[in-house]
């Protein structure tokens, strides 16, 4: 199905520029796709999350995370010059400054991230980061290297990446996208934990979604605050303002509530690994 959508997309001449997501696929598959895109006449923009980069051609261009996926795409509609690697490490720099401080409220102890999402893309993408910003392993319930799976997913080990909507999570109760109440429960959980220095969340907004997520998220974040006021949360918020939960209105909750905001996932988790990473003080 994904190389006949891929034809149909090519003979479609409302379509200008095409764009594949996909978790690695096995490299058979990859170098099936990479001979069936070489001569493509459209450009093409491909991200296989954190799978090697292949050869980009002249209008094929490889990503590695759905933020480097978005910025050469929009890149190419726009015609303007694929800087993307400079624009990333020009915005990761300027969060690094702003909060480079974050670093000496924590304890001795505090020294994990708690990363908090409600599906497993985000969750993935950040491990793929964390594979090379991190000096020690990420554990999930979702791992990238079955080395890496939670021996109980109900507790967290070391760095620790929770993939809330898998089955485990979800079997009889709604998925935690539209209901919060799971995730807040962790957070509590997490903020508990003496070597927790930052959670980090994703926050999904569209419909079929919670109503007010980031009310809700915020609400539970100062509470917890009053208990913890050293642990750093981390967000980013999947959507647009005209979603009826409101880009902005979703931002400016969580803002109150102290929470860093980041324009990516990928740039949270980035962020996130700076400020538990010692030798970057």
């Amino acid at each position: 199905m994904f190389f006949a959508a891929l034809d149909a997309l090519q003979n479609n001449p409302d379509t200008k520029v095409i764009v594949l997501i996909s978790k690695p696929p096995d490299i058979a598959i990859v170098e099936k796709l990479t001979a069936s895109i070489q001569h493509s006449q459209k450009p093409i923009v491909v991200c296989l999350l954190g799978a090697e980069p292949q050869a980009s051609g002249r209008k094929i261009f490889f990503t590695r995370t759905l933020e480097e996926c978005a910025l050469v795409t929009a890149a190419v509609i726009n015609m303007t010059n694929l800087m993307v690697g400079y624009q990333i490490e020009r915005k990761d720099a300027e969060l690094q400054s702003k909060y480079q401080h974050l670093k000496a409220r924590f304890s001795k102890e505090q020294k994990y991230i708690r990363a908090l999402y409600s599906g497993g893309t985000l969750c993935y993408e950040a491990q793929v980061i964390w594979e090379d910003a991190l000096s020690q392993p990420v554990y999930s319930n979702a791992p990238l290297k079955a080395g890496n799976q939670l021996e109980n997913s109900l507790f967290s080990k070391g760095h620790c990446a929770l993939d809330l909507g898998e089955e485990e999570f979800t079997l009889g109760r709604p998925h935690p996208m539209i209901d919060n109440d799971l995730r807040i429960q962790r957070m509590n959980q997490e903020a508990a934990d003496s070597q927790t220095a930052v959670i980090l969340l994703d926050v999904v907004l569209g419909y079929g979604a919670h109503p007010n997520p980031a009310e809700e998220l915020a609400d539970a974040i100062k509470n917890i605050q009053s208990d913890h006021q050293n642990i750093v949360f981390i967000a980013s918020i999947i959507g647009t303002e005209e979603d009826p939960q409101s880009l902005s209105k979703s931002t400016n909750a969580l803002h109150q509530a102290g929470v860093i905001l980041c324009e990516s996932n990928a740039q949270a988790a980035r962020l996130a690994a700076f400020l538990v990473e010692k030798d970057n003080q």
